[in-house]
């Protein structure tokens, strides 16, 4: 059979191919769009953390409301 191994040579080869690109891309932009991509992404991460704290918090218990007659 003709079948191709998966995880072989050509394969990594392919993903440091990519990472290199990826580097020169990164380096074409400059610093300041790594800045704002670092800086997004901080903030996504922070309102993800604010979120599932409040949501993991169980809901504090109502007030217990008195109610009076008058005699």
């Amino acid at each position: 059979m003709n079948c191709r191994r998966h995880g072989g040579k050509p394969t990594i080869a392919l993903w440091m191919l990519v990472a290199v690109a990826d580097v020169a891309i990164l380096a074409s932009t400059g610093l300041l769009a790594i800045l704002l991509v670092l800086t997004a992404l901080a903030v996504v991460t922070g309102v993800g953390v604010v979120a599932a704290r409040s949501l993991g918090r169980p809901d504090p218990e109502p007030a217990k409301v008195v109610v009076r007659r008058r005699s």
